[in-house]
């Protein structure tokens, strides 16, 4: 399979937040994204990433090449980063955890490296709306990013908070919106073929609506292929 971008590509960045954090929107990225599709269901998704409430499968290497053959100079002008980028990870992810068995990290925003340099992309390769990224404020430390100097603040006010009133309780399930501890401060739609690329150390997470959640498997379930990028 040649795979390409395709002929209608469109690319935006923009910055969100206090901390005008940027990100960048690619869409129809590709030119065969139902390629991607027909080969996510030949994997076996035995796989587990932390935190992730679903199962993964490695993505084809046509891919990782196409991504980072034709965004490299985005990337590296956008985020401010060196010039040697690379995978860490590059994986098919379909998420599969109902609601009522998400653990508590699971029920708020993460992030997922404290290193700024780190970057993650998101390819939704569903066709339904079963809801895009969304990106969050910390109410009591305002931080919208985790980094080795916020950590500590950060982890002792959520232990703080740990045994209040206003933790996610097993029955919130997803976080989708504005919580008595988090503001969502930005978020990008869900659109098939659509690639968003952010800093790893960003809180967020998945806009998963508690009531159409389903777990039909790759056929009409939320198949994303999700990346991190590091810097060598």
């Amino acid at each position: 399979m040649n795979l390409t971008t395709h002929d209608n590509i469109k690319i935006q960045h923009f910055n969100y937040g206090e901390d005008c954090s940027p990100i960048i929107v690619v869409d129809d990225f590709v030119n065969s994204p139902n390629w991607l599709i027909e080969q996510a269901l030949q994997q076996p998704f035995n796989q587990q990433r932390a935190f992730y409430p679903g199962s993964c499968a490695d993505a084809p290497s046509q891919y990782k090449t196409l991504f980072l053959n034709s965004l490299r100079d985005l990337m590296i002008t956008t985020f401010n980063l060196p010039s040697a980028l690379s995978f860490s990870a590059c994986q098919y992810s379909v998420v599969t955890t109902p609601p009522e068995q998400l653990k508590l990290l699971q029920r708020i925003p993460h992030f997922d490296s404290l290193n700024k340099l780190g970057l993650a992309a998101v390819h939704y390769l569903f066709k339904q709306d079963l809801g895009g990224t969304s990106f969050y404020r910390h109410r009591k430390t305002g931080f919208e990013y985790i980094d080795e100097s916020r950590k500590i603040e950060y982890f002792r006010s959520l232990e703080a908070e740990n045994d209040g009133p206003h933790m996610p309780k097993i029955v919130d399930g997803y976080i989708n919106g504005d919580t008595a501890l988090y503001e969502r401060i930005a978020e990008q739609q869900g659109l098939f073929n659509r690639l968003i690329i952010y800093r790893r150390n960003s809180l967020h997470s998945g806009s998963i609506r508690n009531e159409l959640f389903n777990v039909n498997g790759l056929i009409g379930g939320r198949l994303t292929i999700n990346s991190f990028i590091d810097c060598r």
